[in-house]
């Protein structure tokens, strides 16, 4: 098997992920089927997938988490002024 660079398979899936609803729909579903998917014919075995599969859902709270708090922030400096 090829070297790949992990941390950039897994920004590929993010970047499929964000903001296409029935991606994420699908991955919700089927995680390690949409990875395969979104990779395209990449020979990974499925410990690396589910690697990939952990990280991408790990990111994707992360960045649920952070909109959600910018957007308390936001509100919480419209209320003070600043």
């Amino acid at each position: 098997m090829a070297e790949f660079n992990l941390e950039q398979l897994i920004d590929q899936v993010v970047e499929k992920l964000t903001g296409n609803k029935n991606t994420v729909a699908q991955f919700k579903k089927d995680p390690m089927g949409t990875v395969k998917k979104i990779l395209g014919n990449i020979d990974l075995d499925n410990e690396v997938l589910e690697k990939i599969v952990e990280a991408v859902k790990g990111k994707i709270n992360l960045d649920e988490l952070a909109g959600k708090a910018g957007g308390i922030l936001g509100k919480l400096k419209g209320i003070f002024g600043k």
